[in-house]
């Protein structure tokens, strides 16, 4: 992640210039200051190249001047029309062009600081890259830039401003990390433990292990669990913001005894289907099958790390769903912790039998005020809405819209899909209370259905986001691969409806 400064307006001496120009909009001073220096080969440059400032456009001048390396120009659109996840796309969209430089400068002394600021954290979203295991990259195929100074008027309040979004940012990179991980490297023992990081930023890290979950009912956790050599794991994350120095701006001080809300995830580090197995081809990226899991760790990690005034629990069911001797077979019928029972029609829809003990745990532990789950739960979503929203379920018109509006601010969509009794229905049983499947048709919904029946009419929230969590294309704030989609939205419903 590149290091963001916020400087003085000053023309830099050496590196990259980022200048930003809206469609009939004026030059910055920074901008202005080049093209006098340049003897306005830098105007005479973009106006050859066709540069108006347009949405999604830009122009590089190599070497404009003395020690200035090359000058990129990027277009908002038209004037004041900047949407904040559009100034993030402006900032994705600088990265590639600057990602090689030693130095580079930001240029935002044209523009409103609150957009300076979303300029930069796109630039840094834009720039994560997950290497690890590449041994053989050569040097000259890696970024190099490892801080973006932004010019504004007043550095001092923009530094103040930025750090919220940062500590989001670093929830976003944990997020991408795990999820990008392998699966023979982050099982669920490993990504227990690595949830222990956050202990650092003062959140409480509780992991339970098979043992301690049977004590507790979890039939249908553990029945997922089955097949595999490696063991099943429950993380409990709990941060109490309440007790810090209230934020500047807070027009109150909520209560100590505030109930939480929970964010729970499943966690399947990697899904064969089990005895239900699937196809060969493309069953390496169920690598991801845990990126709700994934979410709801970096969501924490960003709500301890800028301090959120708030009491959050989030929990995590780690599981790995495997075929063997062992395994849970269709047919079998598991309890749950709950007390209700399940007929398993298909091993491959297990992540919401891990749910429905994690979400019966959060309940009966804690009391929430609200519940949201986040899954990447069906295929079926990504037939219904492909891989621009999530899907939003809910029981609860208000937390509903909530959540419509949150994803909108920072441009991770979701669109709310029906629940009702005659998709129930589908999941009815012969022999047990419910069955894991319905029938083919609206196979989302009944998935939303079947985890509805554990949240004991507490207000929930359930986002499928099986379409969403894994990029197969550059996006404009995420490289190719994981997205950590839903921290950034989740955070922000934190913000503004929660922390008072």
């Amino acid at each position: 992640m590149p290091e963001i400064t916020f400087v003085k307006s000053a023309l830099p001496k050496a590196g990259a210039l980022v200048v930003l120009l809206a469609e009939g909009g004026n030059p910055s001073a920074l901008h202005t200051a080049l093209d006098e220096a340049s003897g306005g080969a830098v105007g005479r440059a973009l106006e050859a190249a066709g540069f108006k400032g347009r949405k999604g456009q830009s122009a590089t001048v190599w070497a404009p001047a003395p020690g200035i390396s090359k000058l990129v120009a990027i277009g908002l659109g038209a004037e004041g029309a900047l949407t904040p996840d559009g100034a993030e796309a402006v900032g994705g969209a600088i990265w590639p062009l600057i990602s090689a430089e030693t130095e580079a400068t930001l240029a935002a002394d044209g523009v409103e600081m609150p957009v300076a600021v979303r300029v930069a954290l796109g630039t840094v979203l834009r720039s994560y890259r997950f290497d690890l295991y590449r041994t053989m990259e050569k040097p000259e195929d890696k970024p190099k830039l490892a801080r973006l100074a932004v010019a504004v008027d007043q550095p001092m309040a923009a530094k103040n401003a930025y750090a919220p979004f940062k500590a989001v940012a670093e929830g976003v990179f944990m997020t991408r990390d795990l999820v990008s991980e392998p699966p023979n490297i982050l099982h669920p023992v490993e990504m227990a433990e690595r949830c222990r990081a956050l202990e650092k930023l003062g959140v409480v890290v509780e992991i339970l292990t098979p043992k301690e979950m049977k004590k507790l009912g979890f039939g249908a956790l553990l029945g997922v669990a089955m097949g595999s050599a490696i063991e099943a794991r429950m993380v409990v994350m709990h941060w109490n913001g309440l007790g810090s120095a209230p934020a500047k701006g807070r027009a109150k001080k909520p209560a100590p005894a505030e109930k939480p809300i929970c964010f729970i995830g499943k966690g399947v580090t990697f899904d064969t289907g089990g005895i239900s197995i699937k196809p060969a081809g493309g069953m390496e990226d169920m690598k991801w099958d845990m990126a709700g899991a994934g979410c709801v760790v970096g969501l924490m990690a960003a709500l301890a790390g800028r301090k959120a005034r708030a009491n959050v629990v989030g929990l995590v069911g780690l599981v790995e769903n495997m075929p063997s001797g062992t395994a849970q077979r269709p047919g079998d019928v598991v309890k749950t912790a709950s007390g209700q029972t399940v007929e398993v029609i298909n091993t491959d829809a297990e992540g919401r039998l891990v749910l429905a003990d994690v979400i019966h745990y959060a309940i009966t532990k804690y009391d929430p005020k609200w519940m949201i789950d986040l899954a990447t739960l069906t295929g079926a979503i990504i037939v219904a809405l492909g891989h621009e929203h999530a899907g939003l379920f809910s029981n609860d018109d208000v937390l509903a819209g909530q959540i419509e509006a949150a994803g909108k601010a920072t441009g991770e969509l979701c669109w709310r899909l029906p629940l009702s009794d005659a998709y129930d229905k589908q999941i009815k049983s012969d022999i047990a209370d419910m069955k894991n499947v319905g029938t083919r048709a609206g196979g989302s919904i009944t998935a939303a259905q079947f985890i509805q029946r554990f949240v004991q009419g507490r207000p929930w929230a359930h986002l499928d986001i099986a379409g969403t969590a894994w990029a197969t294309k550059d996006l404009p704030t995420a490289p190719k691969g994981a997205t950590a989609y839903g921290v950034r939205l989740l955070d922000r419903l934190v913000a503004d409806h929660f922390e008072g």
